[in-house]
């Protein structure tokens, strides 16, 4: 017999908001369990404890198997699982979220939207990328043109400041190992910022598909956030680690970026950012509501779970249903 329908959900309180969580953890070639409320990574060394609710993003990597008990303590503590290729490169699958309020997803889909309101929210990233340059009034076309050549721009500053020489980007999907080192450093760096920044979006209930420079995939919200941080972290630490050896180079950037993001809170930087790009006009968000209403006219919302249908007894409600599930 099924006892879903009793267990006992959790509040908001007691979920270890998104900015005091660790970046991610990358595991492959092992079996995931449930011990208590941690998971256990076992493999042939033995077996790793790992508490559930200190977990931004668990990155299951080829050769993982997870019980159905190991997904049950991650999702009722929040923590986003995405299933990705080897040495993190490639994203397969993932998903739920963490806050039970709608107010960021609501505000994401009105500034979408809108052409003048998505175009101010493009330029607003662009300021957070670039604060030194003012982007009022330019279009899009022209925030391209400047993006671009800021990247590169970086690309050739960190070559002369690591002294690792840089021919341009390459990369073919697919085949991590066809680029030279720093562009393997490059792109591993990018795929973890790409996970990091769709486990925040996830966490904070934002549709990862609204983008606002990027368009037309499932995950353009999850791009324009990982690029805010691209040249400022992402770029400098890979021709860092190329720097430091060829050898073993995506698993090293893997390290030093999960590092790097926790000395930095950048998860908590990040929460700060998405919420002041989607309501700049709110001091601050109150993740912590769960409470459903009912819309009606005006733009005006009423309780929920009360029978609207004219009756005179105001205690006409419906069945209380757990949102938990």
């Amino acid at each position: 017999m099924t006892t879903v329908s009793r267990r006992t959900a959790l509040t908001p309180r007691q979920l270890t908001r998104t900015g005091e969580r660790l970046s991610f953890v990358y595991l492959e070639r092992c079996t995931v369990h449930r011990d208590a409320n941690a998971i256990t990574a076992e493999d042939a060394d033995g077996t790793t404890h790992i508490p559930s609710a200190t977990i931004g993003t668990l990155l299951l990597g080829p050769g993982t198997r997870i019980t159905h008990q190991a997904m049950s303590v991650l999702g009722e503590t929040g923590a986003a699982v995405c299933w990705v290729g080897e040495q993190g490169v490639r994203y397969y699958a993932g998903g739920r979220a963490l806050t039970r309020s709608s107010a960021l997803a609501e505000a994401q889909a009105a500034r979408w939207a809108n052409i003048r309101s998505r175009l101010a929210v493009a330029r607003a990233m662009y300021r957070l990328r670039f604060p030194d340059e003012d982007p009022a009034g330019l279009t899009r076309q022209e925030l391209l043109g400047r993006e671009g050549s800021r990247v590169k721009d970086c690309y050739r500053a960190q070559s002369a400041r690591t002294g690792v020489p840089w021919r341009g980007r390459r990369y073919t999907p697919g085949d991590f190992t066809s680029g030279d080192p720093v562009n393997q450093a490059v792109t591993a760096a990018a795929q973890c910022m790409y996970g990091i920044a769709h486990a925040v979006v996830a966490s904070l209930g934002c549709s990862p598909a609204l983008g606002f420079v990027h368009s037309g995939h499932e995950l353009s919200f999850v791009l324009d956030i990982a690029d805010l941080y691209k040249t400022e972290i992402g770029i400098p630490l890979a021709f860092d680690i190329a720097a430091e050896d060829e050898e073993d180079v995506g698993s090293r950037t893997r390290r030093a970026l999960r590092d790097r993001i926790n000395e930095t809170s950048l998860l908590d930087r990040c929460v700060n950012d998405i919420k002041c790009l989607l309501m700049p006009e709110a001091v601050a968000t109150n993740d912590d509501l769960d409470v459903v209403t009912l819309q009606t006219d005006g733009s005006h919302t009423v309780a929920a779970g009360r029978n609207y249908g004219g009756g005179t007894d105001d205690h006409d409600v419906y069945d209380n249903v757990e949102l938990s599930w």
